[in-house]
């Protein structure tokens, strides 16, 4: 009888484990198979020197292809061909970053690749194997040491502390001024930056960095960095009622950079800051900046009469970045805004085209840009600047992407020109894994002035699309 009740029972609860089974498999062959989710990061490359990890080599990679229509400035010639409109395809950046950790208090930066290549500039001149455009020469960007004061991270309670302080030396892009003269190149709101926000870009700096000695941290909410480099060294001759760039006195340059947080804290391990994040963080901040170096400028006011002149500039601005609405709808809104006091000296004045694809017509009769040729245009001299960039991140449709439209506007009154100058730019950004990987495309309008009166006649446009990799 017992036999009968032990059998019985074992058979019933093989019964019941069975039912669980198969009520457990039968759920997993009704559940539905879920799609590739939109992710906020590739991750990152990381090769542990130790255990804990704390000891460590990091790599990143980043490729930023360009395609362009340019409307080019009257007058211009491409490849001695006179164009009004060009298309090009380059590479506008193209880097390999490595940063090793190797202890809480001391770490390196290294970063190298080639900036603005394209089908005629940025590489060889005339025709062959090292013919125009091709065959750039690789640099570094960034190579320093860094040595924590007070590290980010508690040595022994692996805790963050709530103040830090390194100081570091080398070729850095630790600098003064703005937000936006810090700005990360992979993490931007726009297609690419104003390039303005740079104030010495390849004059007497290497793409946004000097040479030096800097200090950053973090009191509470307050961010700072504080730098004293040797400029890099310049020593164009003016002509008469001209001002160039000439520090041939070597004196030392002087920025800083302070913003408060008031809500979430950013990431400044490294010093560039993000243009948007695409509401991941609440983040509220201002900040101001200035970067100072005398006698960067010389004029010759009379003939055989040289001056000298100090180079001081001044950023003040606010950055806001925040998810907004129903959180199943993960929409968020971008802002910043950044005025610039430029002063190099009286009626200094800059122009640049990035990746220029023409040259001057001298058999042009028709009005001429004071800009020059091809897409350049004004970027920037002793005066004032406004910019102001706006994204906001659309309601979700989509497990994979995200879109993000967005407007800049820059105001430029700068002393040299008898017209304040508007400039535009409008598109959008198509995320697919965050930063990491986007499509952008812009449109730009800029102003051109004539050479006589130094105000508008006409505007050009340039329509841009953008491929980005970056981890």
């Amino acid at each position: 009888m017992k036999l009968k009740i032990l059998l019985t029972t074992f058979a019933f609860s093989g019964f019941l484990f069975a039912q669980d089974s198969i009520n457990v498999i039968e759920e997993k062959i009704e559940e539905p198979k879920q799609g590739p989710k939109f992710k906020t990061s590739l991750g990152e490359i990381k090769l542990n020197l130790d255990e804990s990890g704390d000891k460590n080599i990091k790599f990143g990679l980043s490729s930023q292809i360009w395609l362009r229509s340019i409307d080019n400035n009257p007058g211009t010639l491409v490849n001695g061909i006179p164009q009004t409109s060009t298309y090009d395809a380059s590479l506008r950046r193209m880097r390999i970053s490595i940063s090793a950790q190797l202890s809480n208090y001391y770490s390196i930066v290294m970063q190298l690749g080639i900036n603005n290549q394209s089908f005629i500039s940025g590489g060889g001149a005339g025709t062959g194997a090292n013919g125009q455009g091709k065959k750039p020469q690789i640099f570094f960007m960034d190579a320093y040491n860094e040595l924590a004061i007070i590290p980010r991270k508690d040595e022994i309670t692996k805790k963050e502390n709530k103040h830090h302080l390194y100081i570091g030396a080398g070729l850095h892009g630790w600098a003064g001024v703005s937000r936006m003269t810090n700005a990360s190149t992979t993490k931007l709101l726009t297609a690419d930056l104003p390039v303005f926000n740079f104030p010495n870009i390849e004059v007497s700096d290497q793409f946004s960095r000097q040479f030096g000695v800097f200090v950053h941290g973090e009191y509470d909410k307050f961010n700072y960095r504080v730098a004293v480099n040797k400029p890099f060294a310049t020593n164009r001759n003016p002509e008469v009622g001209q001002i160039v760039d000439n520090n041939q006195s070597g004196k030392l340059s002087y920025a800083a950079y302070g913003m408060y947080q008031f809500f979430d804290k950013e990431n400044t391990a490294t010093s560039f800051f993000a243009g948007t994040y695409l509401g991941s963080k609440k983040v509220f901040n201002i900040g101001a900046g200035f970067y100072s170096n005398n006698d960067a400028t010389l004029s010759q006011p009379s003939e055989g009469v040289f001056k000298s002149h100090n180079e001081f500039i001044f950023g003040a601005d606010a950055f806001l970045d925040m998810p907004i609405g129903r959180k199943a709808r993960e929409m968020s809104i971008s802002l910043y805004s950044v005025f610039y006091r430029y002063n190099f000296g009286p009626n200094y004045l800059r122009t640049t085209g990035l990746l220029n694809p023409g040259t001057a017509d001298p058999n042009f009769t028709g009005t001429k840009a004071l800009e020059g040729f091809g897409n350049a245009r004004f970027l920037l001299g002793t005066g004032n600047i406004w910019y102001s960039q706006a994204g906001f991140v659309l309601p979700k449709f989509s497990d994979r992407v995200k879109l993000q439209p967005f407007f800049a506007y820059a105001l430029k009154d700068l002393e040299a020109l008898n017209e304040v100058g508007n400039y535009f730019d409008i598109g959008a950004n198509l995320f697919i894994l965050a930063q990491n990987a986007k499509v952008a495309y812009q449109y730009s309008s800029r102003p051109l002035y004539t050479q006589d009166t130094k105000e508008v006649f006409t505007r050009r446009g340039e329509h841009l699309i953008t491929l980005q990799i970056a981890f």
